[in-house]
């Protein structure tokens, strides 16, 4: 028979894994997974708009991900975000990169994709990545859209088509097959 020291023992135990089953967890969902300094090297990239981009981003190429956002900072004479990368040692990519800012789903989190060029040379660590393309603000895709409409809705009372059938384009198809 089990005495009650090695019941209250055994309930600890299983206490204790719990508690680190949280914590590991935590951290991955924390994006802090990795708590030793793994070998990496550093690149920048200038965005007009890095939207809701944080430090700790996954950098993604083809899907995997070959690293983290570092750090983010305002350029104070270009207005620009500046990012800076890590990079695993393992991943090398052409002096053509290109980076983007992209959303891991509808309503996900931002992060940097890297798309890799053609060329011979490959980025060195401290460099910056020329090609860049910021990232999408759902507000900004909104407000065009209205404005888009609004605009739209205004030159099509203006337009108007010269025939009976009242679908725009009608009559000039109407004359040109009646041409042939």
């Amino acid at each position: 028979m089990i005495g009650k020291k090695s019941i209250e023992t055994l309930v600890g135990g299983f206490v204790l894994l719990g508690m680190l089953g949280l914590v590991f967890l935590a951290l991955k969902a924390a994006n802090l997974g990795s708590l030793g300094g793994s070998d990496a090297y550093t690149l920048t990239a200038h965005f007009d708009n890095i939207g809701g981009l944080k430090a700790r981003a996954p950098v993604r190429a083809a899907g995997v991900t070959v690293g983290r956002v570092k750090s983010i900072q305002l350029d104070p004479k270009t207005y620009q975000g500046v990012v800076t990368l890590d990079i695993e040692k393992g991943y090398k990519f052409p002096k053509d990169t290109s980076a983007k800012i992209l959303t891991a789903g509808l309503l996900g989190d931002q992060y940097v994709g890297l798309e890799p060029g053609g060329d011979d040379k490959d980025l060195a660590a401290g460099e910056t990545i020329a090609q860049t393309q910021s990232a999408v603000v759902l507000e900004n895709l909104i407000g065009q859209f209205i404005a888009g409409k609004a605009d739209s809705a205004a030159t099509s009372g203006t337009s108007g088509t010269s025939g009976t059938s009242g679908t725009p384009g009608t009559p000039r198809a109407a004359a040109s097959g009646a041409s042939k």
